[in-house]
């Protein structure tokens, strides 16, 4: 999945000139609007494979909720709260970044992303945090259909956050590298859409948790 996201990183070298170097990606004699748009194609794919998947597996939970005599409501921990305001936060750094990246601000683009890529993993901590709450509080995979469903939606959240975090930390690489040129830049963009995806589906899921119990 980190590939997807890292389809047309610009190949340039060294640093870019300040005059050009923050550019957006767009048509030119190198090819750049081509690659960013092959970027974003592939990204769309993606979010699509990803709304599918998630569409079955909330069928299952949806289905499986209505049919069950068994069926007992898992709570849903404070500490559930605070990783989701965790989130959100990383998503608006990211977009701070991205947008000082465009407007060439580089310091701030450097503290934003790292702000941003720190706190999708404090999210991902707090994630593993609220399963121990629920373990010590006797809701396992197999004590009801109920957790089970809560685990693996979680963790294929999870799962596919864990991506996005991985082409987070390249991009902060490249930014300590001074090399975030034009197609840089694309992935930055590319990985901050993505991000924002994971940040809706993650209210999705937080949402179906409440309603359907």
């Amino acid at each position: 999945m980190a590939a997807s996201l890292t389809t047309g990183i610009g190949k340039g070298g060294g640093v870019p000139p300040i005059g050009s170097g923050w550019g957006g990606g767009g048509g030119g004699p190198h090819g750049h609007g081509g690659s960013r748009r092959a970027s974003f194609t592939g990204l769309w794919v993606l979010l699509a494979a990803i709304i599918m998947f998630f569409a079955a597996l909330v069928s299952v939970y949806v289905v499986r909720r209505g049919i069950s005599d068994d069926w007992v409501a898992t709570p849903l921990p404070s500490l559930i709260w605070w990783s989701t305001g965790i989130l959100l936060a990383s998503s608006a750094a990211l977009e701070i970044a991205r947008r000082a990246l465009r407007n060439g601000r580089r310091v701030q683009f450097n503290g934003w992303w790292l702000a941003g890529t720190t706190l999708g993993l404090g999210f991902l901590a707090a994630q593993y945090m609220t399963w121990q709450v629920l373990w010590e509080s006797g809701y396992y995979m197999a004590s009801n259909p109920s957790s089970a469903m809560f685990y693996v939606l979680t963790a294929a959240h999870g799962v596919h956050l864990l991506g996005g975090i991985i082409a987070l930390l390249y991009v902060a690489l490249q930014a300590v590298r001074l090399r975030l040129g034009p197609g840089k830049r694309t992935i930055a963009d590319v990985s901050t859409a993505y991000w924002h995806f994971m940040d809706g589906l993650w209210v999705f899921l937080l949402v179906l948790f409440l309603v359907r119990g």
